[in-house]
């Protein structure tokens, strides 16, 4: 069973924490300047010809004799856009990437849902391989969490830039965008963060990985199998190339912090051996931090 007895409990939980915490952070995202009845009061701006006279500050006028409009923050809806990873790669490790990201997503979607936001999950892989609507209310998680279920890991490859070029083609609207995975992308990772960055998305980057995948306890004669393109190569391993591996290891998660550094994306790194809800309380706190 992917979804243990107790896990709406701990999703209840995790969402009423984030009020205090995560919602505080993305607020401003939703909010726009309006002209007249919002929500709270923002600045003025100069009267301009043809503009509605109901709008003037007319306290203002009294005293000081300028034309003065008051403007207003309105708050729009969130569009949370979840990227589900499902690669071949994502099913390595025991328990798997794949469970852990699928739990993550489910918490994530639950927290939007139970802030009146909506939320989109894009399932994918070499493409989006599935997708669930744009969709709002805490009474979807049910059909989230079936549809998280029924999710494969498949494809011959990853492609973040395709299945992101195929969201935006869909037509959506822009809001926070949450990629759920290894980022282990032959294609380059920033290609596909570079097309939200592009079209002013807020960005929020969680990658997991597997501590044998950054440390393999491996020695002597093997047979490697690429676990999504299925090629076959047999090697001998050595401490030199282990040393060499753990280097490029390390040097692919650094290369991704200081992406999302360089053009203020949120990043949370973490192994898969984490539970769920304490990795979203890290991100929590780091978004927090960060912003």
């Amino acid at each position: 069973m992917l979804f243990p007895p107790d896990f709406l409990t701990r999703l209840e939980y995790l969402s009423i924490i984030s009020k205090r915490v995560f919602r505080g952070q993305l607020l401003a995202q939703r909010r726009t300047t309006q002209m007249g009845s919002g929500i709270e009061f923002s600045d003025h701006r100069e009267y301009n010809n043809g503009d509605d006279l109901r709008y003037l500050d007319w306290n203002i006028y009294a005293r000081h004799g300028d034309l003065l409009l008051k403007r207003f923050q309105e708050e729009q809806d969130l569009h949370v856009y979840l990227m589900l990873d499902c690669s071949r790669s994502m099913a390595f490790g025991d328990p798997s990437k794949f469970d852990l990201a699928r739990h993550l997503v489910a918490a994530l979607a639950y927290i939007a849902l139970a802030d009146l936001d909506r939320i989109a999950i894009v399932a994918y892989a070499d493409g989006i391989i599935a997708e669930l609507p744009v969709t709002r209310g805490k009474a979807r998680i049910l059909p989230i969490m079936k549809f998280l279920e029924d999710l494969p890991t498949t494809g011959q490859g990853t492609n973040l830039d395709k299945a992101v070029q195929g969201l935006i083609h869909r037509g959506a609207r822009t809001g926070l965008s949450i990629v759920v995975s290894d980022l282990f992308d032959e294609n380059g990772f920033q290609r596909g963060l570079d097309q939200f960055r592009y079209r002013r998305f807020d960005a929020h980057v969680l990658q997991l990985h597997d501590p044998a995948e950054a440390d393999p306890a491996l020695l002597g004669d093997a047979e490697l199998v690429d676990v999504e393109t299925e090629s076959v190569r047999k090697v001998t391993v050595t401490e030199s190339s282990l040393r060499t591996y753990r280097k490029l290891f390390a040097e692919h998660q650094s290369a991704v912090r200081d992406y999302c550094h360089t053009y203020n994306l949120g990043c949370t790194q973490t192994p898969s051996t984490y539970r769920f809800d304490e990795i979203i309380m890290r991100m929590m706190r780091e978004t927090g931090a960060g912003r």
